[in-house]
């Protein structure tokens, strides 16, 4: 008999994705790690039932008994009623205010129901409003943990949840990964830590789980923050295995030219830091350091300096600043001082159209432009640089990810040889053309990074956030900065602040009035620019009033601004585009309309605008009760100091890391579970592990990175 034809093996067909899938996906998670890694927010006591009339008012507690009734009831408003009577004849009231049909049903009479809920003194004795309610059978078995409550979003009900987290716990690989040698000895294994979590015993009090303080929160903690020790470790050391272009100043060029025709000496932390940018741009490694200093310092500069040395070396130099008006005002600085050593300053922005892009996109690609300064528009896919061996980002941390990896990224291959000379007799490698044989060329030479912050960063959080940074701090503020006052008013002392105006333009001075808002708002009643600017021409028919917000063309927000600079106009109505980048010596007035609606960090730079000059400057903070208590918090802060280091910790204490630096852009939390300053004894620990792991065993620390980041890693490392 012939053998039949063997059947080609079909397929497992593929289960069709569901409405919880997507909520699941939705929420992140989709790996079985991802689903054990998904806290509870808190717990609900499902373990035990009390008889009703052991209920105390405010209190929770569960019941099992039968219903008696269940009826809607139309006044004061529609709700379903439902009364339990238990065995002991007590009765509980169960009041819904927002049903579904079926829930009537549910709980129809004689069904035996188990409630859980607050009770509270209703009129006809205890009742629980929106209880969590099921029918359950006679003797049905109580859970043997406390029942966790997770976060979650409308699609996707506790239950299901529930069930996809102990799932994804049974299958997950929790098996240790760091050698117990390394891991502190207190801690539970990531396994007990989980279940104990998810499933806490009968009787275990909730408070340590829930305040995080229990030690299986401590593990979850420390491993989290070993893997972002480990990823951010992981990408200094990467860097360092790449090269990038060595640009040594030479003796007598470009950068002692610029220290030699600078108005003003550096302060001796300026001339440190600048030193140590230098030594790091003369090593074949990337740089990727933070320069950070308060308001004021001098960053600038120091910056400029940088761009000597690189440009001295036959190399460009790329600033970018994350506004226009930042941009600009980099951009006259660096005109000023660097033009008339003969160096071509390129200036990129959105604004900037036809004839006058399309030369300077020429000017950057032939190496014309020594110097590029811009907003996003430097990253953008037609601006391409011919030897680009610095890039700078002004406040880095208003820049998305994306963004700076795309400015990181726009380096083109450049190698070869024979060393060409720059204009300080420096050696740099001669650009390739097109059609040369790539074997021919060298590796890929990565550009310097230099990122700049006037928003200084606290210890812990430049340890958590910025481990793959060196940084650099300037610690003092130059001489000839007055030290500004700062004054805080009601909104009902407006017109004590207006003649404050009056006397200050009498004396010659200048004014910025700062509002939250463009135009009036019909969610927020908060006083807007244009509104403002009206009232003050009307109260100062004598003094010019400008105006300036970000939805202003480019070139009128330009004619405003050097109008002001100019002294032409007495006071500037402006919304937050002026926070940063602006410097007029001759304003000595800063005023903040609704100052509780704006962040610690935002308040201290918009107070840098004034105090530039010699005269003695205030900073009046106009509010509108009541204040929250961050508000007040905020508001308590900018009255007691002017130290911007001292501003930003209380700015992360008020806030939290992920908020006050935007989880670094990422668009997800960097940190879940840690807090820098509440866990600084952690952190250290974890960065003491991360060391050893990586030079021990650096497997396994790929493996520690991949369970607790996935991809998600390079969010942290740009």
């Amino acid at each position: 008999m012939p053998s039949s034809p063997t059947a080609s093996a079909e397929p497992a067909p593929r289960r069709a994705i569901t409405a919880a899938d997507k909520a699941l996906e939705k929420l992140g998670l989709v790996r079985d790690i991802d689903l054990a890694l998904h806290l509870p927010l808190r717990y609900e006591d499902e373990t035990r039932v009390v008889p009703i009339a052991t209920l105390r008012d405010g209190e929770t507690g569960q019941v099992e008994a039968t219903v008696a009734e269940s009826r809607i009831q139309f006044r004061p408003r529609r709700q379903l009623v439902v009364t339990l009577k238990d065995e002991h004849g007590d009765d509980l009231v169960l009041r819904f205010l927002h049903f579904y049909p079926s829930q009537q049903k549910t709980l129809a009479v004689g069904r035996l129901v188990r409630a859980r809920g607050e009770a509270r003194g209703g009129f006809f004795g205890l009742e629980m409003v929106h209880p969590a309610a099921k029918v359950v059978t006679a003797g049905a078995p109580l859970p043997t943990s406390l029942t966790p409550v997770y976060p979650t979003t409308v699609q996707l009900s506790q239950a299901v949840l529930r069930k996809a987290v102990a799932g994804g716990l049974a299958r997950a690989d929790l098996d240790e990964i760091v050698p117990p040698a390394l891991m502190p000895a207190r801690l539970p294994t990531l396994r007990e830590a989980l279940r104990r979590l998810h499933e806490p015993a009968p009787g275990l009090d909730a408070q340590p789980l829930e305040d995080r303080s229990h030690p299986a929160w401590q593990r979850l903690k420390f491993d989290e923050l070993l893997a972002q020790q480990l990823s951010q470790l992981q990408a200094k050391r990467e860097r360092e295995r790449q090269r990038a272009p060595v640009l040594r100043q030479g003796r007598g060029g470009l950068h002692e030219s610029l220290l030699a025709q600078l108005p003003f000496q550096l302060t001796p932390a300026q001339r440190r830091v600048a030193d140590e940018i230098a030594r790091d741009l003369g090593r074949a490694v990337p740089m990727h350091r933070l320069l950070q200093g308060d308001v004021g310092s001098g960053k600038t500069v120091v910056a400029a300096l940088a761009a000597t040395v690189v440009i001295g070396a036959g190399w460009q130099c790329a600033l970018m600043a994350p506004t226009e008006i930042l941009a600009e005002q980099h951009l006259k600085k660096l005109v000023g001082w660097l033009a008339p050593l003969g160096i071509t300053v390129a200036w990129l922005t959105g604004s900037r159209k036809g004839k006058a892009r399309a030369k300077m996109l020429e000017q950057v690609a032939s190496g014309e432009a020594a110097l590029v300064v811009g907003t996003h528009a430097v990253i953008e896919e037609q601006v391409r640089f011919a030897r680009l061996g610095l890039a700078i980002i002004d406040e880095q941390h208003r820049f998305g990810v994306t963004q700076r990896l795309a400015l990181r990224a726009k380096l083109v291959d450049q190698t070869g040889p024979s060393p060409a000379r720059g204009r300080d007799g420096e050696g740099a490698g001669p650009l390739h053309t097109e059609g040369e044989d790539r074997a021919q060329l060298g590796p890929r030479l990565e550009p310097h990074m230099l990122m700049m912050s006037a928003t200084p960063i606290p210890r812990t959080l430049a340890m958590t956030l910025f481990a793959d940074l060196d940084v650099s701090t300037i610690d003092e503020l130059p001489p000839g900065r007055t030290p500004v006052e700062t004054r805080l008013f009601s909104d009902s002392k407006r017109d004590e602040v207006i003649a404050r105006i009056r006397d200050e333009a009498g004396r010659g001075r200048q004014v910025y009035w700062v509002c939250p808002l463009v135009e009036a708002s019909a969610a927020l009643d908060l006083q807007n620019a244009r509104e403002t600017h009206t009232q003050l021409c009307e109260a100062l028919p004598d003094m010019m009033i400008g105006l300036i917000h970000g939805r202003m063309p480019a070139a009128e927000k330009t004619a405003v601004m050097s109008m002001f600079a100019g002294g032409q106009i007495a006071v500037l109505v402006a919304t937050t585009v002026i926070e940063v980048g602006v410097d007029v010596a001759n304003a000595s007035l800063m005023v903040v309309e609704h100052a509780e609606r704006f962040g610690l960090s935002q308040l201290h730079q918009l107070r840098g605008r004034v105090g530039r000059g010699p005269t003695a400057s205030v900073c009046v903070l106009l509010y509108t009760a009541p204040l929250s208590d961050a508000a007040k918090a905020r508001l308590k802060a900018m009255l007691e100091t002017g130290d911007g280091f001292e501003i930003s910790r209380r700015d992360l204490e008020i806030r939290g890391p992920g908020e006050m630096l935007g989880a670094r852009q990422s668009g997800a939390a960097l940190l879940r579970f840690a807090d820098p300053l509440e866990d600084e004894a952690l952190l250290l620990e974890a960065r003491r592990v991360a060391e050893a792991l990586l030079e021990s065993h650096p497997v396994l620390a790929d493996r520690h990175v991949e369970r607790w980041l996935g991809d998600r890693a390079h969010y942290l490392n740009a």
